[in-house]
C-alpha cells in the first residue's frame, strides 16, 4: 500500500478542509436542491470560496478571532454571511427560517476535544450567531457541519469547559473573556477532508513548527490514491492555501 507524508500550514489546512467539506454528500445534495448557510469564521471563508468560486477576504469573514488575544472583528468591517439556495447566492439574514432537515449550516470551532467534540468560544453575552442559530438547528434537525483544523485540538473535554467558564465568571483576560458552547454535528478536520478527497487512511504524526510553520500539522496518508493526494497538496502549497 502506498504511503506519503504531508505537512500543512494552517492556511493550507483550511483549504484542504474546505475542499473536503464541498465533497460531503449532504453538502453536495444541498448545493443542488437545498440551502447552505456558511456562518462567519476564517476556516468558513475558505469553505465559502470553494462553494462560490470567488475570492473572499478571510480577515473580514469572521466574528471572533485570536491574534495572541481573544478579540472580535468590528461589526462595521465584517462581511455578511453567505447562503446558497440551489447553488445560487441569496440573502442570509432570515434564511434559517426556510431551512429544513435536508439543508446544511456550516459553523467553525475554536476547540476539538479527545472525543472529537467541537466547541466554540462565545464573546457575545447573548451568544452571537451561535446562540441565535443552534436552537433552530437542533429543533429542525438541520445538518451542522463543523470544519476545524487539528491545530485546535485540546486535551480537555469541551462539555466540562462549557460548565466551568463564562464571561461573567472571568475577572481578567488577555483580550475578551469568553464562554464556550459544544457543537454537535459532523466534524471535518484535515483527516476527514483528505479521506473525502480520496485517501484510504490518514493519521496525524506531528504538529507545530517555526518560521511561518507555526500551527502546522504533519500527516501520513495511505491508499491507492496516495500519490494523487500528494499532488493535490503540492498544488495547494504552491498557492499557500489561496484560491
Amino acid at each position: 500500500m502506498k504511503q506519503v507524508q504531508i505537512t500543512l500550514t494552517p492556511p493550507e489546512s483550511k483549504r484542504i478542509i474546505a475542499m473536503g467539506v464541498k465533497k460531503l454528500p449532504i453538502v453536495q445534495q444541498a448545493l443542488k436542491n437545498g440551502i447552505i448557510l456558511v456562518t462567519l469564521g476564517t476556516t468558513n471563508a475558505y469553505v465559502a470560496e470553494e462553494l462560490t468560486g470567488r475570492k473572499i477576504d478571510h480577515s473580514r469573514y469572521a466574528a471572533g478571532y485570536i491574534d495572541g488575544t481573544t478579540t472580535v472583528v468590528s461589526p462595521d468591517k465584517r462581511l455578511p454571511m453567505i447562503s446558497l439556495k440551489k447553488g445560487k447566492e441569496v440573502g442570509a439574514d432570515t434564511i434559517i427560517n426556510e431551512m429544513t432537515s435536508q439543508d446544511v449550516v456550516i459553523k467553525g470551532a475554536n476547540a476539538l476535544d479527545p472525543q472529537g467534540l467541537a466547541g466554540v468560544m462565545l464573546a457575545n453575552p447573548v451568544g452571537g450567531t451561535t446562540g441565535s442559530l443552534l436552537g433552530t438547528i437542533a429543533a429542525k434537525g438541520i445538518n451542522l457541519v463543523i470544519p476545524v483544523g487539528i491545530e485546535k485540538s485540546i486535551p480537555y473535554h469541551v462539555t466540562e469547559i462549557s460548565r466551568r467558564i463564562g464571561i461573567q465568571r472571568c475577572t481578567k483576560a488577555t483580550g475578551l473573556p469568553v464562554g464556550m458552547m459544544p457543537l454537535f454535528g459532523t466534524v471535518i478536520t484535515e483527516v476527514e477532508a483528505l479521506k473525502l478527497l480520496g485517501a484510504g487512511d490518514v493519521f496525524p504524526i506531528g504538529a507545530g513548527g517555526i518560521d511561518g510553520g507555526e500551527g502546522s500539522v504533519t500527516l501520513c496518508v495511505t491508499g491507492d490514491r496516495a500519490d494523487e493526494i500528494f499532488e493535490l497538496v503540492q498544488k495547494v502549497k504552491e498557492k499557500k492555501g489561496e484560491l
